[in-house]
């Protein structure tokens, strides 16, 4: 198990779903915590009582990812707490549930979508960029559905994570030189309360994988932990024109593409909002191809 003793990190919509498994995995390592919250306060307090409690350091800051001034009050309230911020996971993310058809994305879940996901993600690194010095490490979380969009009603959110991709090439260059890595975990269908594995649309899911099954929070945990620890050192996504230097982008798969079994998607109503859609597909890549802003 990777050691973070001596470290901070913070993580973005750290309070549920992957983003809890990766505080818990960071906090066991030895890692000081800070995660953001937009909502579920009570959710975020108790993470963090159970890390403190089991000797751990660890705060919730209330931060909503479409808030400028509340992202940059989150990042130095990290470093007014612990001293600092070494390892930074843009796990926040909205996707719109209800799956429209293009013609039917309202204006504002385009907005709300490209805020969280993109602008969210950049004003963060940009703030901890400030404060991180060389061997730091920066994981955001993408979805396999930038590159692999297998059922129709999810175009902004691809669009906004094939942004983040293009985000951690950007940022990959701006910040290698002081000694930073930034890398990408890009998840595909991950068994949490917003895409259970028991759920609507759960079969047509796991059709779409060669191992026929979820991912866990657990294993997505595993994976930024590496990237976030000094093994990750050689893991850095460059600028796709650098023939000079390795690629990576990290998408640690246990999913691999494989031929398909012809599964149709179903037709299902979310089981938190009764909103009527079709299926979130299944991907090839670890991780949830949704998760809410926190």
């Amino acid at each position: 198990m990777p050691t973070f003793e001596g470290k901070t990190a913070l993580i973005t919509g750290g309070n549920r779903g992957i983003g809890a498994a990766i505080t818990r995995r960071l906090a066991a390592g030895g890692a000081r915590v800070a995660i953001t919250y937009a909502r579920n306060k009570d959710l975020a307090e108790a993470l963090a009582e159970q890390i403190r409690r089991e000797d751990g350091q660890a705060i919730a800051i209330a931060a909503d990812a479409t808030d400028a001034t509340a992202i940059t009050d989150a990042v130095d309230a990290t470093v007014a707490e612990f001293g600092g911020v070494d390892i930074l996971v843009n796990n926040a993310g909205y996707a719109d549930m209800s799956m429209p058809a293009l013609e039917d994305v309202p204006l504002e879940v385009l907005d709300h979508t490209i805020a969280v996901n993109v602008r969210g993600a950049f004003l963060t690194a940009q703030a901890v960029s400030r404060h991180m010095g060389a061997g730091g490490r920066i994981i955001n979380i993408g979805s396999c559905l930038a590159s692999h969009v297998l059922s129709p009603g999810l175009t902004s959110y691809a669009m906004s994570k094939a942004a983040v991709t293009g985000l951690t090439l950007g940022m990959a260059r701006d910040l290698g030189p002081r000694g930073i890595t930034v890398n990408q975990v890009a998840p595909g269908s991950i068994d949490t309360d917003m895409n259970p594995a028991d759920g609507p649309g759960a079969d047509y899911q796991r059709s779409q994988n060669v191992f026929n099954r979820y991912g866990t929070a657990d294993e997505i945990a595993h994976a930024v932990a590496y990237l976030a620890s000094p093994r990750g050192c050689l893991r850095h996504r460059r600028h796709a024109g650098d023939r000079r230097r390795i690629q990576h982008l990290t998408d640690i798969s246990f999913q691999p593409q494989a031929e398909r079994r012809e599964v149709a998607a179903p037709p299902f109503r979310h089981a938190r909002k009764g909103i009527p859609g079709r299926s979130v597909m299944g991907t090839t890549r670890p991780g949830g191809p949704v998760h809410p802003d926190e």
